[in-house]
C-alpha cells in the first residue's frame, strides 16, 4: 500500500512539470465548489491543469499551499511549503552529506488523500523526495 501511495506522489510530482496555467473559469464547477468549501479564506489563487487534474496554488494564513483535485473535486494531495527547520532532521542530514556544496532552496510537506506524508526538498533543479520518517525515496529533475 505504501508503495502505491509513494508512486502516486511521484506521479503527481512528475505531472507538475507538464502543468498548464488556466483561468479559474476553466476549472470545473465541482472542483471550484470543493475548493471554496475547504479553503474559503484562500487568497491569490492560481490554477493549473495537470493531465486530468486541477491544481490550486494559494496563500492561506501566510502559508503557501497547493492542492491537487481530480475533476470530481476530490482532493488528491496537499502540498504545504515549509521552512527548512520544519523538515525532519534526517532529511537535513541526508542533504548535507550527499549534496555537500548545495543547499535546500525550498521545502514542502505533501499529504496524499490517504493521509500519507512525504517531504520534498528542492536542491538546485532537483526535487528530493523522502517518506514520513525522512528516508530518501527518489531524486527527480523539476
Amino acid at each position: 500500500m505504501k508503495t502505491i501511495l509513494i508512486m502516486l506522489a511521484l506521479g503527481v510530482s512528475t505531472s507538475i512539470a507538464s502543468a498548464q496555467k488556466i483561468k479559474s473559469t476553466e476549472v470545473p464547477a465541482s472542483v471550484t465548489a470543493a475548493f471554496k468549501n475547504k479553503y474559503a479564506s484562500a487568497t491569490e489563487v492560481k490554477w493549473k491543469k495537470e493531465a486530468e487534474n486541477f491544481e490550486a496554488s494559494f496563500d492561506l494564513a501566510k502559508t503557501d499551499l497547493s492542492v491537487l483535485f481530480n475533476a470530481q473535486g476530490k482532493v488528491l494531495e496537499v502540498e504545504e511549503e515549509l521552512e527548512l527547520k520544519q523538515l525532519p532532521s534526517i532529511v537535513l542530514d541526508y542533504v548535507k552529506s550527499k549534496y555537500k556544496s548545495e543547499s535546500i532552496e525550498e521545502a514542502a510537506k505533501i499529504t496524499d488523500s490517504n493521509g500519507v506524508v512525504t517531504y520534498e526538498a528542492e536542491v538546485n533543479d532537483k526535487d528530493l523526495l523522502f517518506d514520513s520518517n525522512g528516508k530518501f525515496i527518489k531524486e527527480s529533475k523539476e
